[in-house]
């Protein structure tokens, strides 16, 4: 059984950095918080997410707050995303990891209806076992539930203990963590590099590293 990677979307495969601020700014407003620049929302962001809210506003959301909030980003994101493309050399990653044999999937904490048709606008979904994201209303607590399941459903050609989880934030190193998976995290994302170090976990600059990494992971 050969290495598995399961594939992080926004902020790792996808370089939506200025969609996501974008999309946010866009439910700071709902509360009347003012906008943060990509930078200042790099340094931070967390997770929980109700907890980065909370570091805004001074307090935690309401979950009616929640609810708003939610929808203002989903809205506002749903406008902005389509511009956005692959990360540097992402689909040259994708096709190669695919044609020497090996297998991998994608999990996104995005909303799954949403995330197929963005994926699929930008041809790489045959490169996928399997494409999973959000389903129901965002709680924000991460997706350690999700990779848990998604794992499941992979199985038994996919086994945990030889899959690398690459993703740009602190719960894709937490799930990987949880699923008795391994975590390569990624620069260029939600997290600055500075927040990606404690977690233990290897950090890099390109997406070409983390696969490097990946298949030297698992011998």
């Amino acid at each position: 059984m050969r290495t598995h990677i399961v594939w992080d979307w926004n902020g790792t495969l996808l370089h939506d950095m200025e969609a996501v601020v974008g999309a946010s700014n866009a439910a700071f407003a709902t509360l009347g918080v003012p906008p943060i620049t990509v930078e200042r929302y790099r340094e931070l962001y967390c997770f929980p997410i109700p907890r980065f809210y909370a570091l805004l506003l001074g307090r935690a959301p309401s979950q009616q707050e929640w609810t708003v909030l939610d929808a203002a980003f989903q809205e506002r994101y749903a406008e902005l995303s389509g511009a956005c493309g692959l990360t540097d050399g992402a689909a040259e990653l994708l096709a190669g990891w695919r044609a020497a044999g090996r297998s991998q999937s994608l999990l996104s904490m995005h909303e799954h209806v949403r995330l197929l048709p963005q994926v699929r606008a930008r041809g790489i979904e045959q490169h996928f076992l399997r494409v999973d994201g959000r389903s129901g209303i965002s709680d924000g607590t991460g997706k350690s539930g999700y990779l848990l399941r998604h794992l499941a459903a992979l199985a038994p050609e996919v086994d945990p203990r030889r899959t690398v989880l690459i993703g740009d934030a602190a719960d894709d190193a937490e799930a990987a963590l949880n699923a008795g998976a391994h975590a390569v995290l990624y620069t260029g994302g939600s997290h600055t590099r500075a927040k990606l170090e404690p977690l233990g976990v290897p950090v890099v600059d390109s997406l070409a590293e983390a696969v490097e990494i990946a298949e030297r992971m698992i011998a």
